[in-house]
């Protein structure tokens, strides 16, 4: 039989802002139950894989923190392996934050950017950040125009929240790029980086199922990487954008609740 390994978004697949979505417990539950490897690997910085693996208990889904892979922990592991030491300063939440802490090469603050530190930052990296100020984009174009690295955790430029659409790390990003000039390197979805954390965590597998919201992260990244692509419709994209787009999901989900009867059916298990 087929070895099949499931990667998950979380935003917008599993629940919207700390909303669950119908049928994301009982999907974990199914491939749990039934032995399929998985990874929730979500764009969204935030949050460290363990403050996720909280968040998901607190919804009865019950993950262990080792098969959750966020973009910031992509990052860390990203630069340690390519890059060499050097201070970051940091436009992004606090799971972000604490991986720059864990990388241990040192973090500028904005206290210590006001203190001329931004002089000595090699890396600006760039998440998801609630608490967003000017005086963070001020310091982090100041560094990256001085020659530090410019790096971006992901690319969404929107997350699905309960209230609607709430503006992602893309959209701070694209502030920085055009005060600088500078084009970032992305570690998240759809690109490689992200790719190779996710897949070390299925070795073995044979096939890989992405699961995910949007066209131009989930299902690009999928395709990229020769993976089946299934797009749900409780986050950002719609059929609408999936007829206007040249990215195009092998198959079309309203909920994250259907995929265990077509996992069923495509390894020929009774339910």
């Amino acid at each position: 039989m087929m070895k099949l390994g499931i990667i998950l978004d979380m935003d917008g697949v599993l629940y919207r802002g700390e909303e669950p979505i119908k049928g994301a417990r009982e999907a974990v539950g199914f491939l749990k139950g039934r032995g399929i490897p998985f990874v929730l690997l979500t764009n969204n910085s935030t949050k460290t894989p363990g403050s996720y693996r909280e968040k998901l208990l607190r919804m009865g889904i019950e993950v262990s923190e080792e098969r959750i892979v966020t973009s910031g922990l992509a990052t860390r592991l990203y630069m340690e392996e390519h890059f060499k030491p050097g201070k970051a300063f940091v436009i992004g939440g606090e799971g972000l934050l604490e991986e720059m802490k864990c990388l241990g090469w040192g973090v500028v603050d904005v206290e210590g950017a006001k203190k001329g530190g931004w002089r000595d930052v090699e890396y600006v990296v760039v998440g998801l950040d609630p608490d967003l100020t000017y005086e963070k984009l001020k310091y982090g174009t100041l560094a990256v125009r001085k020659g530090a690295r410019f790096i971006g955790t992901n690319p969404d430029t929107t997350y699905p929240a309960e209230e609607g659409l709430y503006p992602g790390a893309g959209a701070i990003i694209a502030a920085l790029k055009a005060s600088t000039g500078a084009e970032p390197l992305i570690i998240g979805k759809p690109n490689e980086p992200a790719y190779d954390v996710a897949r070390e965590k299925l070795d073995g597998v044979e096939e890989i199922w992405m699961v995910g919201d949007r066209l131009d992260t989930d299902i690009a990244f999928a395709k990229r990487f020769g993976m089946k692509a299934v797009m749900v419709l409780t986050g950002v994209s719609s059929l609408e954008d999936v007829e206007g787009s040249g990215i195009r999901p092998d198959l079309v989900l309203t909920g994250i609740g259907e995929l265990p009867g077509y996992i069923e059916a495509e390894l020929g298990e009774e339910g």
